[in-house]
């Protein structure tokens, strides 16, 4: 295929080591890149000490094979998908519920209209608790990477989280407010083992069952908390040692499947959000 022969060209800037990776021959693949060239009236690569690199040219033609690359794989993944059908219920919780999540979602859904996916924001906890009782098939959580059902998709920095703008928020006349879930949560486990080994007094100011809620308690300045660094909302802010907080340790991100063997729909949209998790978790 001349454009998986022109990205893997790129990819590793050499005809040779493209050609051995696409099982042809270089003079094949050398062959393949001359006729482009001539097709377009302009040279494509040139080289730059040992490596092949791109033309101007080479530039622009480089962003249309991609384009058509991603257009077949869409095609084949779209043909596929009407041959899927079948229900999947999945869990997840409401820090990813505003982020990347659910517009990975809405393209399984595009690419498998034949699947009904019914989706629920719940606390980790009771995504797992329902999980166990047949509830849910699919389940995204974070802090129970021992289960044996577990599969981790990334481990998370945890952060302290104040308002915008939060300058020192220690005092040495009053204790730390604390904006927290209720208990059982292990966030809030977490955040006053870390007070508590750094012998810094806190009182419980704020509580809540909602993360919405907890965000709105944290931005109005009731309390700060603790999180993941991933979907904390604009009018928040990461809080460290520099605020006089104690280091928090990190959480896993896992994926829990239902019991017996998953069906097709569930394998399509297990691989989705493993895919999309990679791209969009790595950088946290």
């Amino acid at each position: 295929m001349p454009c998986e022969r022109w990205l893997r060209s790129l990819q590793l800037g050499s005809l040779g080591r493209a050609a051995e990776k696409i099982g042809r021959s270089q003079s094949a693949v050398s062959q393949q890149m001359r006729k482009l060239e001539g097709q377009l009236g302009q040279p494509l690569f040139r080289r730059q000490g040992r490596v092949v690199v791109l033309t101007e040219t080479g530039e622009l033609v480089h962003s249309y094979a991609r384009r058509i690359l991603d257009l077949n794989d869409e095609a084949v993944g779209a043909a596929a998908g009407t041959s899927v059908e079948g229900a999947v219920r999945f869990g997840l919780p409401g820090d990813f519920a505003e982020t990347w999540l659910p517009a990975a979602l809405g393209q399984f859904r595009k690419a498998h209209p034949a699947v009904r996916i019914d989706v629920e924001v719940e606390r980790n906890g009771v995504l797992l608790e329902r999980l166990d009782r047949g509830e849910f098939d699919l389940v995204l959580a974070m802090g129970y990477g021992s289960r044996p059902d577990a599969r981790r998709l990334a481990t998370l920095p945890m952060t302290w989280i104040g308002p915008a703008g939060s300058g020192a928020v220690l005092r040495p006349d009053a204790p730390l407010d604390l904006a927290l879930y209720h208990s059982p949560c292990f966030f809030r486990r977490a955040g006053i083992e870390a007070l508590d080994k750094a012998s810094i007094s806190w009182r419980l100011a704020y509580t809540t069952a909602s993360l919405q809620s907890l965000w709105a308690g944290v931005a109005a300045g009731l309390g700060i908390t603790l999180r993941t660094t991933a979907g904390i909302p604009p009018l928040l802010m990461r809080l460290d040692e520099r605020h006089g907080l104690p280091p928090l340790p990190v959480v896993e991100l896992c994926l829990h499947s239902g019991k017996g063997e998953p069906s097709a729909a569930l394998s399509r949209l297990e691989r989705l959000v493993i895919d999309h998790a990679d791209g969009n978790l790595g950088m946290l």
